[in-house]
């Protein structure tokens, strides 16, 4: 038995999907221009879809789970359980206009047209704000339209926002702050759960990894309760003696948000000739 899992068939979510997946151990065989691909050391079996049609396939369990921007789940709103989000393919969906118009609140919005792709999370975001607008449905190169007279705003998918520079637009209001997330079918049965568990696992595995490192350092043996303090890795450190006397060797992990503060820290304890390790997986 094989878990089927759907992901985008091209583009950014295809890139970091296949990147997880293969970060995660699972070799998959030549995947180029086919619908479908097995991989070779784990049950899974992997379909090549359009994005927007992830949600539904997963809902109808031609696929047991799949790989799909938050953004595009919650524009679909398929009967589909969220199991993880991935940590990847951030962006927001956000609300832009011409870089000259005058924008002071959404209020500004009323009575205007606003062109998107995602008219439901749209609708949602302006009743909750009260506010009435025209909301005008079109796919792909959603960014001309105010330029060419089509629409006053545009509502779409941020990531650097160099495309709205580019298209001259500013973005004015966020109405969705969105990820790529892990998703299944509402009973995938025992037997796919306990390879979804698996593949779970490795995930977790990969995803701890990448928001640690592994720290080196010498400290003087004076300050070693302090700096075992300041980084108490997953139990504790490991405390090695050096050749020197009165100093030893320490060895642990750092959150990497926190790494820059712990090492002004560890300096600022006579740490000395810090070395820093990326993490490949990461088991707790």
């Amino acid at each position: 038995m094989k878990l089927k899992i759907a992901i985008q068939k091209s583009g950014r979510l295809y890139d970091d999907s296949l990147k997880m997946l293969r970060d995660c151990g699972i070799e998959l065989t030549n995947g180029v221009n086919k619908l479908r691909t097995d991989a070779c050391n784990f049950p899974l079996e992997i379909l090549f879809l359009r994005d927007d049609d992830i949600p539904q396939y997963v809902a109808d369990r031609v696929a047991d789970i799949g790989i799909v921007g938050e953004n595009v789940l919650l524009e679909k709103q398929a009967s589909v359980q969220l199991v993880q989000r991935l940590g990847f393919a951030r962006c927001r969906l956000s609300i832009a206009v011409l870089r000259g118009e005058e924008y002071n609140s959404i209020a500004c919005l009323r009575g205007k047209k606003i062109a998107t792709s995602y008219p439901g999370l749209l609708q949602q975001f302006l009743d909750t704000e009260n506010v009435q607008a025209e909301i005008h449905e079109i796919s792909g190169s959603v960014e001309i339209a105010p330029g060419i007279g089509l629409a006053d705003a545009i509502c779409d998918l941020v990531s650097s926002g160099s495309t709205l520079f580019l298209n001259g637009l500013r973005e004015v209001e966020t109405v969705l702050k969105s990820e790529a997330v892990l998703i299944s079918n509402e009973d995938i049965g025992a037997q796919k759960q306990e390879i979804l568990d698996r593949l779970l696992f490795r995930i977790n595995a990969v995803k701890k990894a990448k928001r640690t490192k592994y720290i080196l350092l010498n400290a003087p043996n004076d300050k070693l309760d302090a700096i075992c303090n300041l980084i108490p890795g997953m139990k504790s450190p490991t405390v090695l003696p050096l050749a020197l006397e009165g100093w030893s060797s320490l060895h642990s992990v750092v959150n990497e948000d926190e790494f820059w503060n712990v090492t002004e820290n560890l300096k600022a304890l006579g740490a000395q000739g810090i070395l820093v390790i990326p993490i490949e997986k990461m088991i707790v």
